[in-house]
C-alpha cells in the first residue's frame, strides 16, 4: 500500500476522495443497527476487535477518546442519549491537516486502537468521518515469529536520476513490493509504458544499491523512512545514464549522436582475445524469439533471484542490456565490459583475456539464461525412472515432465529438446531406455586414421630440383612410415632419409626414426635428405659423414668504419653426405661445389691464379678455405650439439688416429668462391677448430662474400619445385555427421555403465536417437579432438544447408506427417572459427530477424554479405529455427516487428565483402 504524504495539493485530493466515500456510506441516523448489534460487531465475531491478525490484511487506527466515547453509547444502552459520539474524529493524531503524517511516538491502547477493515467500515457507514479527514490505514505485516499492524509505514523520497531536486515522499507497507515502489514511481514521474526503468537505493555510505528484485518486500530490501529512492529511465540507444565506465564505456562519439540504422546490426568490441564471446553473442542475438522475449520486457517478470543454481538475475540482466543496445539502431558498434566482467564473475575460467572456445561460452550462457530466467522457484526432487518396458511414447512424456516440473524458462521453451538413450549390457543384455533433455547437439566429424603431410625431399643429385611431395601417412604412425611413403614416390630406399624441421634457414629438429608422426605439426616445414651415410657414426665404420651445412652472407654492419661484418643465414640448409677418405676442408669444399654446382657457376680459366707449382704447394696451407679466424685449434670445452638434434655429443670417428690433413692436396690454386667454417646448431657462434679435431656435433656454414654471392650464387635456380597447391579433403554432409552422432558406441574405459542386473560396471553400446526436436537446433560441430597422444582441429568442410535441413529421418517418435515444418530447419547464424588449436580468431555470420539479410560480424566491423559466403571450414556452430516457428513469428499476432525468413533475397554481390 501507498499512501498519500507528499505535496498539499496531493493530500487535499485524497482527503476529498475519502471525504466523498465517507458521506455516500453515511446513512441517516434511523439506520444505525441496534446498540448490543454495533457492540457485537465492532469488538467480538469474525469482523470485531478481537479477531487475530492476518499477515497483510488491512487495520485502521480510530482515536482513543472518540472510541472510548463510542463505548460509553452503546454500553449506555440509550440510543438517545447525549453520549452519542458524532463522525469519527482522529486528529488528536496527526501532525498537521497538510501532509497528514501521523505524530511520533504514538501508543496502542493510549492514544489509539486498532480496528479491522469490517469493523472500520461498520462504524464509517454508521458515524461518519470528519469532514476531510483520510483514513489511517495500515497493513498487518510478518516479521520472525510474530505479527503486528504496522502502524508507522516508510516514507520514500522518489527521485528521477535527472532531476535530483524534485522529490515525491511516499509511505509504502514494509510489506509492499519493491514492484509498487517503481510503479508508483511511473506514475508519480509520468513515465510512457514502453520506457524501461530501474530503481536504485542511496545508502548511508553515500553509494548507491541496485534493487535488482522487483518481488521482494519493502522489509527484505532494507529501506528506511526518508531514504532516497532513484528511477532511472533507459536512453533511446539502449544504454542506463548510469552505466559509465572510467575507462571504456558504451556511450556514443558525437558523430553517432544522431545515428540511426539497421536494428542489430551491430559490432562487439574486442576486449583482447574475447572474439569468442562476442561470436556466441552475436549468434544468440540473432534468435528471433529470444531477441524479442527481451526487447518486450517479458524477463522482467521472470528473472529469479533466489535460484541457487542462478546467478542472481544479473546475466539474464546484462544480456538484455546488450540486447536492447544492439537492437536500438543507434550503435555502429557497443563495448560488451559489463557483460564480460559479470561473465567472470560467475565463471572463472573465463576470468581475463585468455582465448577460449566460443560453444563453452554459449553452454554457460543458455544454462545461466536459464536459471536466472526459470519460473520453477523451489525445485522438487524428482527420481528419474527407466523405461523398464514401457512405451516409448508414455516414458518421454514421463521424462519430459519431470523436467518441465524443475525447468521451465523461455530456454527450456526454445533450444530444449529430447534424446532416447539405450544402453545394452554386453554380458546379460540388459537394455535400459531413458530419456534424457539437451540444449545442443555436438556432433562428431568423421575423422580419419590417416593425415596428409607436405614434405620437401632433398636429393642427392645435384641436377635435381628439390621436389614438394603429399604424403598419406598413419597418424599414429612414426617418422619411419613417413620415409617408406616418401620411397613409394621418389624410388629413393627409406634407409637412405633423413628427416629435418627446418625453420628460419636452419634444422630447427633432426627427427630419429622411432619418433612418433604426432610431433610433426601441419605448419612445420619439413625436408627430407637423401644420405648415404649416418650423422651418429660409429668408430670404425667406412660409412659416409652426413654433414649438416649451412648458407651464410656476410653483410656489412652499421658502425662508423664498415669495419664490422656480421654474417646472415639464408637459403635451405643441407644434409650432405661425405666419404671418410675426404673429410678435410679442402675435401669437404670439393664436395660442397659438387652439391651446388646446379645453381653454383664454377669460376672459369679467367679467374683462376696461374701461380708457379711451387709456390702453389707452398702457399697451399694458407689458402685451404677453413677457419677464418685466428685462436686455438680446439675448443677449451667440446660445444654441444643443440638439444633437439637427437644425435650423440662426442663423435669418435673423428678421433682416429688415421686420419690425417687432406689426401688431395690441389695441384693449382684456384679462385676459392666462400669460406668454411665450424659453427653450432644453430649456425650462430663460430668455431675455431679443423673438423678432424672437433669433439662434438660438426655443423658447418658456408660463409659468402657479397660480391662472390651475387656473381657465382643464382638464387633463382636455388629455390624449390614448390607446387602452391593446398590439400583438398573431401567434403562431408551435415547430415553425414549427425548420422555419426546416432551411431551405437561402446563406451570408454573411464565411463562404465553400472548395469542394475549385473550389479557391475560394464562398458555397454550405447545409441542416442532423437525423439523431440527443439524450435531453435544448435548443432556443434566438433572440430577440436583431444586423445591421449594428440591435439588437432579438423578442417574439414562440413556442407549444411541454408534451408530445408530435414530432419524426419532421425526423429523416431511418430511422426505428424499433415505438418512436416515440424522436422524442417533453415540457418540463421553460424559461428565460425578461423586457424589452429593455439591460436585462432571467430566471427559470426547472422540472418537479421527483420530484414531477413545475412551479415558478417567480425568483432565490432559488421558487413553484408551473400549466401553463397556462409558455408565454408570455418564453420562451427550451426543455429537453425524450425519453420513452423518461423511461420508463426512471420504472422501479425506472432511479433511485432514481424521478423523476415532468412530465405529473403540478398542484394547485388558489388555490396558484399569476401570473408572466405
Amino acid at each position: 500500500m501507498a499512501t498519500v504524504a507528499a505535496n498539499p495539493a496531493a493530500a487535499a485530493a485524497a482527503v476529498a476522495a475519502a471525504a466523498a466515500v465517507t458521506e455516500d456510506r453515511e446513512p441517516q441516523h434511523e439506520e444505525l443497527p441496534g446498540l448490543d448489534s454495533q457492540w457485537r460487531q465492532i469488538e467480538n465475531g469474525e469482523s470485531g476487535r478481537e479477531r487475530p491478525l492476518r499477515a497483510g490484511e488491512s487495520w485502521f487506527l480510530v482515536e482513543k477518546h472518540w472510541y472510548k466515547q463510542w463505548e460509553a453509547y452503546v454500553q449506555g444502552g440509550d440510543q438517545d442519549s447525549s453520549t452519542f459520539p458524532g463522525c469519527i474524529n482522529n486528529a488528536t493524531l496527526f501532525q498537521d491537516e497538510i501532509n497528514w503524517r501521523l505524530k511520533e511516538g504514538l501508543v496502542e491502547g493510549e492514544d489509539y486502537v486498532l480496528l479491522p477493515a469490517a469493523a472500520w467500515h461498520y462504524l464509517v457507514s454508521w458515524y461518519g468521518l470528519e469532514h476531510g479527514q483520510p483514513p489511517i490505514e495500515r497493513k498487518v505485516i510478518e516479521l520472525p515469529n510474530i505479527q503486528k499492524v504496522e502502524v508507522y509505514p516508510v516514507e520514500l523520497l522518489l527521485v528521477r536520476h535527472n532531476d535530483l531536486g524534485k522529490s515525491h515522499t511516499v509511505q509504502f507497507s514494509h510489506t509492499d513490493s519493491i514492484g509498487l515502489v517503481l510503479r508508483t514511481a511511473r506514475e508519480r514521474f509520468l513515465v510512457e509504458p514502453q520506457e524501461d526503468t530501474r530503481l536504485w537505493a542511496k545508502n548511508s555510505e553515500g553509494s548507491l544499491d541496485r534493487l535488482y528484485d522487483t518481488h521482494i518486500t519493502v522489509l527484505d530490501a532494507a529501506l528506511e523512512t526518508g531514504q532516497l529512492i532513484i528511477m532511472e529511465t533507459r536512453k533511446k540507444d539502449g544504454t542506463w545514464p548510469s552505466a559509465q565506465l572510467h575507462v571504456m564505456n558504451n556511450n556514443m562519439s558525437e558523430e553517432d549522436e544522431d545515428f540511426k540504422g539497421q536494428p542489430g546490426i551491430c559490432g562487439l568490441t574486442n576486449l583482447g582475445n574475447t572474439c569468442f564471446m562476442n561470436s556466441a553473442l552475436q549468434c544468440l542475438s540473432n534468435v528471433p524469439q529470444l531477441t524479442e522475449y527481451f526487447l518486450n520486457n517479458c524477463y522482467l517478470e521472470e528473472l529469479n533471484f533466489r535460484n541457487p543454481l542462478g546467478m542472481k538475475g544479473e546475466i539474464a540482466e546484462a544480456y538484455a542490456d546488450l540486447v536492447k543496445q544492439a537492437w536500438s539502431g543507434h550503435h555502429r558498434s557497443i563495448v560488451p565490459h559489463v557483460f564480460k566482467n559479470k561473465v567472470g564473475h560467475f565463471a572463472s575460467q573465463f576470468l581475463g583475456y585468455q582465448q577460449h572456445d566460443s560453444q563453452e561460452l554459449l553452454s554457460f550462457l543458455l544454462d545461466g539464461l536459464h536459471e536466472d530466467l526459470n519460473r520453477v522457484k523451489k525445485k522438487e526432487y524428482v527420481e528419474l525412472c527407466d523405461a523398464a518396458g514401457r512405451p516409448d511414447q508414455e516414458v518421454a512424456q514421463e521424462a519430459w515432465q519431470n523436467h518441465k516440473r524443475r525447468n521451465d524458462s523461455v530456454i527450456v521453451d526454445t533450444f530444449h529438446g529430447l534424446f532416447k538413450s539405450t544402453l545394452v549390457c554386453p554380458d546379460c543384455g540388459n537394455v535400459s531406455v531413458t530419456f534424457d533433455p539437451f540444449c545442443y547437439l555436438s556432433v562428431p566429424l568423421p575423422i580419419s586414421h590417416k593425415r596428409v603431410l607436405e614434405v620437401f625431399f632433398i636429393p642427392m643429385d645435384p641436377r635435381r630440383k628439390p621436389e614438394q611431395h603429399r604424403l598419406v601417412v598413419p597418424k599414429k604412425g612414426k617418422i619411419s612410415d613417413l620415409c617408406v611413403a616418401l620411397s613409394k614416390h621418389t624410388g629413393i630406399s627409406p634407409e637412405r632419409m633423413m628427416v629435418a624441421d627446418v625453420f628460419s634457414h636452419r634444422f630447427y629438429k633432426l627427427y630419429q626414426l622411432e619418433e612418433p608422426l604426432s610431433s610433426i605439426l601441419d605448419r612445420d616445414d619439413i625436408f627430407v635428405y637423401e644420405v648415404s651415410g649416418r650423422i651418429e657414426a660409429i668408430e670404425g665404420s667406412r660409412e659416409d659423414i652426413v654433414v649438416p651445412v649451412y648458407l651464410r652472407e656476410r653483410t656489412p654492419a652499421r658502425d662508423y668504419n664498415n669495419s664490422y661484418y656480421g654474417l646472415m643465414l639464408f637459403g635451405h640448409p643441407l644434409l650432405v653426405s661425405v666419404p671418410r677418405d675426404r673429410f678435410t676442408w679442402e675435401g669437404l669444399y670439393n664436395v660442397l661445389m659438387y652439391r651446388l654446382s646446379r645453381y653454383v657457376t664454377k669460376p672459369n680459366s679467367d679467374d683462376e691464379d696461374d701461380g708457379d707449382e711451387k709456390e702453389d704447394d707452398e702457399e697451399d696451407k694458407d689458402d685451404v678455405p677453413g677457419p677464418s679466424t685466428g685462436g686455438s685449434l680446439r675448443d677449451p670445452e667440446p660445444e654441444q650439439a643443440g638439444p633437439s638434434s637427437g644425435v650423440t655429443n662426442r663423435c669418435p670417428f673423428l678421433l682416429d688416429n688415421c686420419l690425417g690433413t687432406s689426401q688431395w692436396p690441389p695441384r693449382r690454386r684456384r679462385k676459392q668462391l666462400f669460406t668454411l667454417q665450424t659453427v653450432n646448431s644453430n649456425g650462430t657462434s663460430d668455431r675455431t677448430t679443423s673438423p678432424e679435431e672437433v669433439h662434438a656435433q660438426p655443423y658447418i656454414a658456408i660463409d659468402w662474400e657479397p660480391e662472390m654471392k651475387k656473381r657465382y650464387y643464382d638464387e633463382v635456380e636455388a629455390e624449390h619445385d614448390c607446387v602452391g597447391y593446398v590439400m583438398k579433403k573431401a567434403p562431408v554432409r551435415l547430415q553425414e555427421c549427425i548420422e555419426l552422432f546416432t551411431t551405437v558406441e561402446t563406451l570408454e574405459k573411464e565411463n562404465p555403465w553400472y548395469c542394475p542386473s549385473c550389479k557391475q560396471h560394464q562398458l555397454a553400446t550405447k545409441k542416442l536417437d532423437l525423439w523431440m526436436l527443439p524450435e531453435i537446433l544448435i548443432i556443434h560441430l566438433k572440430r577440436f579432438s583431444y586423445t591421449k597422444f594428440s591435439r588437432e582441429k579438423l578442417d574439414t568442410l562440413v556442407e549444411f544447408p541454408i534451408r530445408d535441413l530435414d530432419f524426419s529421418e532421425f526423429v523416431i517418435q511418430p511422426q505428424n506427417e499433415s505438418n512436416p515444418e515440424l522436422y524442417k530447419y533453415d540457418l540463421i547464424a553460424v559461428s565460425n572459427h578461423y586457424g589452429g588449436m593455439r591460436d585462432g580468431h571467430y566471427t559470426t555470420f547472422a540472418c537479421n530477424k527483420d530484414s531477413g539479410q545475412w551479415h558478417y560480424f567480425d568483432d565490432n566491423s559488421v558487413s553484408p554479405v551473400n549466401e553463397n559466403q556462409i558455408e565454408s571450414k570455418a564453420a562451427y556452430v550451426l543455429f537453425y529455427q524450425r519453420q513452423d516457428v518461423a511461420r508463426r513469428l512471420l504472422s501479425p499476432a506472432g511479433s511485432s516487428g514481424a521478423p523476415a525468413s532468412p530465405a529473403c533475397s540478398s542484394p547485388p554481390s558489388s555490396e558484399f565483402m569476401d570473408v572466405n
